[in-house]
């Protein structure tokens, strides 16, 4: 009980920070309007297929990642509280704080870029479960990621050349699936021809998580 409380402590202190802040929140949402701003400019007049609807979205998913889910340990190591956050509570409860904060930005912000690239763009989901997961599975796939990573690059002297460099690799079974499964909705497959990749979805993030949970403590306190 006592480790949940601590987990949703680093939780809640995450989110009064950022909403206090919104470092991250305003660089990511600049970044998406930006963004879909330049490809309706580019491409006014021009009909989006699927497959590369489904990549340019993806791009933005990842870019948008890359913009501002870093802070979750970067921003601890600017500000000086990481080595008071290691004295406060466990290893396993900043952790899993961090990833829940981190989840939580990730979910929302993709929705808005989603929200925004569909009114832009007009594009039309056929099948809007299969849309759903996967933009579920992706924001969480992207978090969990994006956390063990900032961990990894906070103490670094370069970490805004890192963070993209490291994540790039990790991330690429995710996207790859990602695309499929978004290509998939956007034609209005059925089920069972999403579900290989969905499969693939839950695995990754379950693996990153797993893994990502053994080895924080190490990477944390070291």
């Amino acid at each position: 009980m006592a480790q949940i409380e601590r987990f949703f402590a680093v939780a809640h202190k995450d989110i009064k920070s950022e909403l206090r802040t919104r470092y991250a929140i305003t660089a990511m949402a600049l970044f998406i309007l930006t963004t879909i701003s330049m490809i309706v400019f580019a491409t006014v007049g021009e009909k989006f297929n699927p497959e590369l609807a489904a990549g340019v979205l993806w791009i933005i998913m990842f870019f948008t990642a890359m913009t501002g889910l870093a802070k979750s340990f970067v921003s601890e190591e600017e500000r000086g509280t990481g080595l008071l956050l290691q004295l406060s509570t466990s290893p396993t409860s900043v952790y899993f704080g961090k990833l829940f904060f981190t989840t939580c930005l990730s979910i929302v912000l993709n929705a808005a870029a989603i929200f925004l690239f569909f009114i832009f763009t007009g594009l039309e989901v056929r099948n809007w479960l299969i849309f759903g997961i996967m933009e579920l599975l992706g924001s969480i796939g992207l978090a969990a990621s994006t956390t063990i990573i900032s961990a990894i690059i906070s103490k670094a002297g370069t970490k805004n050349a890192l963070f993209p460099v490291l994540a790039f690799p990790l991330l690429l079974p995710l996207i790859l699936a990602g695309v499929e499964t978004t290509i998939l909705s956007f034609v209005g497959a059925e089920w069972a021809e999403a579900q290989g990749d969905i499969i693939l979805m839950v695995c990754y993030s379950f693996v990153v998580i797993a893994s990502s949970m053994l080895l924080f403590e190490f990477v944390w306190v070291e």
